[in-house]
């Protein structure tokens, strides 16, 4: 990540999380609470999306991003706990922007529209 700049081309591979404001918020309280996350969130992908029921044969069905200032007010504690990456559309407020670049993490933007395309690139669902 450290070498990383805009523009950058990145293929990304292995699990990543999604999750949109319902979630983030259930993770913010419980790290507020110092409770278990149910996933380690070191180094940990989320992507902003809410995927839609698999068609037959599908592990999901369209998978497009949500826009990711409405995760901005969930955000920087989940980037204090380790969380490397972000995938969602649209800006990012400055106090987000400047976590990001605190704790070396990225935010991804993906193209709104895409969902369909971008949902057969998974695999599997857990």
């Amino acid at each position: 990540r450290k070498k990383l700049r805009t523009g950058d081309r990145v293929l990304l591979s292995g699990v990543m999380y999604t999750a949109r404001d319902a979630a983030h918020k259930r993770l913010v309280e419980l790290i507020k609470k110092n409770k278990r996350i149910p996933f380690n969130l070191k180094d940990s992908t989320i992507y902003y999306a809410g995927p839609a029921p698999a068609p037959k044969g599908r592990a999901i069905g369209s998978c497009g991003p949500t826009t990711s200032s409405r995760m901005d007010k969930f955000t920087v504690p989940l980037l204090r706990k380790g969380i490397g990456a972000v995938i969602g559309k649209g800006d990012r407020s400055d106090e987000v922007r400047k976590a990001i670049k605190k704790h070396k993490a990225v935010y991804f933007i993906a193209t709104g529209g895409a969902g369909a395309l971008l949902s057969e690139s998974v695999k599997r669902r857990s």
